[in-house]
């Protein structure tokens, strides 16, 4: 689904986004990635920052049902400038090859602090099918 350019910018702005991923009990799943936009698609790499285990839940809920939504937000003291957006779609995992060393890429020129150490877990790679926006002035996110 080809983003518009208003949308593509705005999305661009946020420095984090929600992925919201279905449990296989069918209950929600939410956590905050670091993300980037690569053509029509979302990419979002596991990197080394502490976790529980290897094993994440988002990785083993996309295993189960690739149906995720990932919500990105800018909230100002103005709320005349609030927004989302919310991008749904299917992920895939990614653990090697060419498109996984293209979403480290990705995201290694969006965020300066994996120039030092690039995130070397999975990738999770979202075809987005729908964008839902909103805005508090009414107009485009």
């Amino acid at each position: 689904m080809t983003l518009e350019p208003w949308l593509r910018q705005r999305v661009s702005t946020a420095e984090v986004a929600r992925l919201a991923t279905v449990r296989p009990d069918g209950r929600p799943h939410l956590v905050p990635i670091t993300f980037a936009l690569e053509g029509d698609e979302l990419v979002t790499v596991v990197d080394q920052k502490p976790k529980s285990t290897s094993r994440l839940q988002r990785l083993r809920n996309v295993e189960a049902n690739p149906a995720v939504s990932i919500l990105f937000d800018g909230y100002d003291e103005d709320w005349s400038r609030l927004w989302w957006a919310r991008a749904d779609g299917r992920a895939r995992i990614v653990v090697s090859g060419p498109e996984h060393g293209a979403a480290v890429g990705a995201l290694t020129r969006r965020y300066r602090q994996y120039r030092h150490d690039p995130p070397r877990g999975p990738a999770l790679l979202v075809a987005i099918g729908r964008w839902t926006t909103w805005s508090s002035s009414g107009g485009q996110a």
